[in-house]
């Protein structure tokens, strides 16, 4: 069920670390909002706008991110382990010390991301997939599939 603008509101002003798992946040309007610490897990963010939010050390694993616009978002320290980052913008984000093992990163936009010490291994990725300039997602774990 995909919450009401109101109902995302109430939410988003609670007691936080939030508690958001396996909700449906599908197409929600999260742009520069503080998701710190937030659980995640399992979440459908398909379509989502995430432009500058904050995920620092959110737990996002196994979170459907399918085409969500993450620009400019922080995941510092977050946990993506199998989450669908497929054709997500992730242009400019801060991904240091992010745990994506296992992730879908098919069609993803990583332009000017931040991926030092990011874990990468067993990350999925295609020909279609965008890096930063200079970075080898093969040298980092990741797998060409």
């Amino acid at each position: 069920m995909q919450l009401t603008k109101e109902e995302l509101g109430a939410l988003l002003n609670g007691t936080k670390p939030l508690q958001l798992a396996r909700y449906d946040l599908s197409k929600a309007d999260l742009n520069e909002v503080d998701l710190s610490k937030a659980d995640l897990s399992g979440a459908n963010l398909n379509g989502a706008f995430l432009d500058k939010a904050k995920l620092r050390y959110a737990d996002l694993s196994k979170a459907n991110l399918e085409g969500a616009n993450l620009n400019k978002a922080n995941f510092h320290g977050a946990t993506l382990i199998e989450a669908d980052l497929s054709e997500t913008n992730l242009r400019g984000a801060d991904l240091s010390g992010a745990k994506l093992n296992n992730a879908n990163l098919n069609f993803a936009n990583l332009t000017e991301a931040n991926l030092s010490g990011a874990d990468l291994n067993e990350a999925t990725y295609n020909t279609y997939t965008q890096w930063p300039i200079g970075f080898d997602p093969v040298a980092a774990g990741a797998i060409l599939g």
